[in-house]
């Protein structure tokens, strides 16, 4: 309310062709803009078994996770998003997904997190806040915040209906309690599903109009396609990814720049070993996140 929400900051002197698409594009399924990308699949795996030797467990998505933390440190634009027809930067950099319970049990089900990163976070500070939420979240009889909600609002017949809609009504005017956002997973810059784990192909995954989601990433099963390299034609594997933005959250020459960048540290990892050199914020919109401690971390 008034431009204050608890998990953003109200933008002004947006470009007013940007600023006006939110009235031709009142919600976010209007404005969904589907993408593709091809990782380098081969590279990547010598890259994974390098840090492997090292004692450095690490894995694809949590590469693609610390590729989009380092890019939206360098390109906040991105990292905003559309409510009530405004635009608000976020004041946090988050990532949601879903992840099976037990994976070699789908029958224990599934449960959707959501982890909070710094805008300095190295690969490997990616790679164990993530590892810790997943080990919080997995085992039979494991449920967080999100689980026991659904579990509770869903046990009185119409109760649910009542919940989502007062939480769309306080959500739209910026009066949602920001511990409950805090929790909801719809509620996050990126939500990403890893489709490869459960044997499917990448999607263009819709993004939800519960909540505030800006960019969807759907990973799939690799792809066997023929390159020319050295003069010779050889088959090489790539891991596709299906990408969804919220096209009216920034211009499309912000989006450019922030894809390109990310593509290259899609190709080069080894630079998220290191911080980056500095970080842009948007206005009034600075976070920061302790790092999480290594007892914290279990495999």
């Amino acid at each position: 309310m008034f431009g204050f929400r608890p998990d953003g900051r109200r933008i002004r002197g947006v470009d007013p062709i940007v600023q006006i698409t939110p009235y031709l594009m009142p919600m976010r399924c209007d404005a969904q803009v589907f993408l593709s990308h091809e990782v380098d699949y081969e590279q990547l795996t010598r890259y994974i078994a390098s840090q492997s030797a090292k004692g450095e467990k690490i894995t694809f998505m949590q590469i693609i996770v610390a590729a989009y933390v380092r890019t939206v440190s360098q390109h906040p634009e991105v990292n905003r998003f559309i409510m009530n027809k405004q635009f608000y930067s976020r004041n946090n950099c988050t990532v949601s997904f879903t992840m099976l319970k037990d994976p070699q049990n789908p029958d224990l089900g599934e449960t959707a997190v959501k982890i909070k990163f710094d805008p300095t976070d190295t690969l490997y500070d990616v790679r164990d806040r993530m590892t810790s939420v997943v080990v919080k979240n997995r085992g039979e009889g494991k449920k967080n915040f999100a689980d026991h909600l659904a579990a509770f609002v869903l046990g009185v017949p119409g109760l649910a209906t009542l919940v989502v809609g007062l939480v769309r009504l306080l959500d739209r005017y910026g009066i949602c309690p920001g511990a409950l956002l805090d929790e909801l997973p719809f509620h996050t810059g990126m939500f990403i599903t890893n489709n490869a784990s459960i044997g499917l192909h990448h999607v263009n995954h819709h993004i939800y109009n519960f909540g505030n989601t800006s960019l969807f990433f759907g990973m799939g099963l690799l792809e066997r396609k023929a390159v020319v390299e050295d003069g010779k034609t050889r088959m090489k594997r790539f891991l596709p990814i299906g990408i969804t933005a919220d096209e009216r959250v920034c211009s499309g020459a912000y989006y450019a720049a922030f894809f390109n960048d990310m593509q290259r540290y899609l190709k080069n990892p080894e630079l998220l070993e290191v911080p980056p050199e500095e970080v842009r914020y948007d206005p009034r919109a600075e976070y920061h996140v302790p790092k999480i401690a290594k007892q914290d971390v279990k495999d």
